[in-house]
């Protein structure tokens, strides 16, 4: 019995007789409006619960040799397809021109509707045996050269094809402006493809690996420059877009992994008639940040929802407790004044 006693003596709420309660109005508000409270704190803590956070957090980003993965759907509606590629190049020095392949190209008519989608419908098919050596006839044991129509760095040069002419009169600072007196162009049937998809305009469907390092891809009429990377101080006159890429890596609540990224874009344009005259083309350039990003989902703790209701119960009560008392005894004593002052 001492033992009971004793634990009886540490009780810290001691009851109070029921007879000695006293209710009020105010009181009985307060209860309802703190009970409303609580239902909503509660209702809002296991929202949270129940919905996963997300943590954001800065790394450096040390990945090395990655590849990065464009994917595009641009449509030129008054440039005909064959004469549209596709090119990338970066400052490490890796470039590709006419790229074909992952790619499809839809011919459009004036009015958007499709006329034909194929892949790797890009420029025309290369011929394999010219019917000249630079003008002359060939000797029976002689391989086929075709003609650079006075474009030749030397007598072993050849051009198999329009293109490879074009680069050649490119190289001497020449404009191809007859290409139907080119015996190549004329076999390749390009002047007839051209002529025949005169109006038209054309859809550029696919995607292109680049590794992950600053460079473009671009669109532009045939094949693009093909000299040093410094050519980009050049690109004035043309529709170019500047990309800030961040690698973004984001974890769902059940640990999956996606692998992304985040960019902030600006455009820049200038008219084609501007001088000196600008090279044609749409140019993507991009750049990547050495930040990564890390976005993480992750639940709160069951322990974490237990006190933080328990803090909101007895939060609230406590507070309601204070504001019953104040306006409790105040209504006491401004009623006691009154009547003291009726007395005197």
């Amino acid at each position: 019995m001492e033992i009971l006693n004793k634990l009886r003596n540490l009780d810290a709420y001691p009851k109070i007789n029921e007879d000695f309660y006293s209710r009020s109005l105010s009181g009985g508000f307060i209860t309802i409006v703190s009970s409303v409270v609580m239902l909503l704190l509660f209702i809002s803590e296991i929202r949270m619960y129940l919905y996963a956070a997300t943590e954001t957090k800065l790394i450096v980003d040390t990945s090395r040799g990655e590849m990065l993965r464009i994917n595009f759907d641009v449509t030129f509606p008054a440039i005909p397809c064959s004469l549209l590629s596709v090119d990338t190049m970066d400052i490490s020095g890796e470039r590709h021109y006419d790229i074909r392949h992952d790619i499809v190209k839809k011919r459009m008519d004036h009015l958007g509707n499709v006329i034909e989608s194929k892949q790797d419908g890009v420029g025309a098919p290369k011929i394999e045996r010219p019917l000249q050596k630079h003008g002359g006839r060939l000797d029976h044991n002689e391989s086929y050269c075709g003609s650079c129509y006075g474009a030749e760095t030397s007598d072993d040069h050849c051009c198999n094809s329009c293109e490879e002419v074009r680069e050649a009169y490119q190289k001497k600072g020449w404009g191809m402006t007859n290409p139907d007196h080119i015996d190549q162009c004329k076999r390749e049937g390009f002047i007839e493809r051209v002529k025949e998809e005169n109006g038209e305009g054309c859809n550029i469907d696919g995607f292109v690996e680049v590794s992950k390092v600053a460079g473009n891809f671009h669109f532009a009429p045939g094949k693009s420059f093909h000299g040093s990377f410094n050519f980009l101080q050049d690109l004035l006159g043309i529709q170019t877009d500047n990309y800030n890429v961040v690698p973004t890596i984001y974890t769902d609540i059940r640990g999956r992994k996606i692998y992304s990224n985040q960019f902030s874009v600006t455009e820049h344009f200038r008219d084609a008639d501007a001088y000196p005259k600008p090279p044609a083309g749409v140019y993507f350039f991009y750049d990547f940040s050495p930040i990564k990003v890390i976005f993480t989902e992750e639940n709160a703790s069951l322990l974490h929802l237990f006190t933080n209701v328990s803090a909101i119960i007895g939060g609230v009560f406590t507070v309601s407790g204070i504001i019953d008392a104040f306006i409790y005894h105040g209504h006491r004593a401004i009623k006691k004044k009154m009547e003291l002052g009726k007395h005197s």
